[in-house]
């Protein structure tokens, strides 16, 4: 699906890779461009049309779904993160269930909403942005691996279940990006910019899923090897 003429609705677009995805669309030629946040006040942004949503509020998704009914490629891309003291420490299961309830329940919520959106149109897309931490083991991070990890189960599952109403669903696999939710965090970091045109790019070609960044493509490449990343991580990724 290309990305020019169509209706295309992201969450959490007030920043980072959502506002990344939002001007990229526009850049591209979308008719129409929906930025999805929590709180639209003080948001202005040339061609882009804020709509307030939380993804762990069911009222202000249907909301938001109802509002943007000619949407034909939905962005799943809020989400968010925090560092523990490992997958043993005394807040794991809490942040656990924080992290499971923007990164995946959040996913599900929304698509749950903008499919019946999208099975009425003759083209359309979802595209979810996942991580390579579903294959790295990165212990601070512990509760958002998990919670990216079923993002990604959902993904795929979606994927199959909605081949058949013609939705194309892709999976946006990446490690850090430098925005505002890795800051503080000294790794090497992908262009957000970049990162949303590989994405654009590989949905138009018809594609599933696109790794944005070296290292990602490496972890995934390892996946049938005897030892793969994600038990013992390739060097200069652990």
């Amino acid at each position: 699906m290309d990305v020019t003429n169509a209706t295309v609705f992201i969450t959490g677009a007030n920043r980072g890779l959502g506002l990344a995805f939002a001007r990229e669309a526009r850049r591209r030629g979308a008719a129409r461009v929906y930025a999805g946040m929590r709180k639209t006040s003080g948001f202005d942004e040339p061609g882009l049309i804020p709509v307030r949503i939380d993804v762990t509020d069911k009222a202000s998704i249907a909301a938001a779904a109802e509002l943007a009914a000619d949407t034909t490629l939905l962005v799943n891309n809020a989400g968010i993160a925090a560092l523990i003291d490992g997958p043993l420490a005394a807040d794991v299961e809490a942040q656990s269930a924080r992290m499971f309830e923007t990164n995946y329940y959040g996913v599900v919520r929304v698509t749950q909403a903008f499919e019946p959106i999208l099975s009425n149109k003759p083209q359309a897309a979802i595209i979810n942005v996942l991580s390579d931490i579903v294959w790295l083991p990165r212990p601070i991070l512990a509760p958002y691996a998990a919670s990216k990890a079923a993002a990604w189960n959902y993904t795929n599952q979606l994927r199959f279940y909605l081949h058949e109403r013609r939705i194309q669903v892709l999976g946006l696999h990446v490690g850090f990006v430098d925005t505002d939710l890795t800051n503080g965090i000294d790794v090497p970091k992908a262009s957000p910019d970049d990162v949303v045109r590989q994405t654009y790019d590989a949905l138009a070609a018809g594609k599933n899923e696109i790794m944005a960044d070296k290292g990602t493509m490496l972890l995934k490449s390892t996946l049938a090897a005897e030892a793969p990343g994600y038990i013992t991580p390739p060097a200069g990724l652990s």
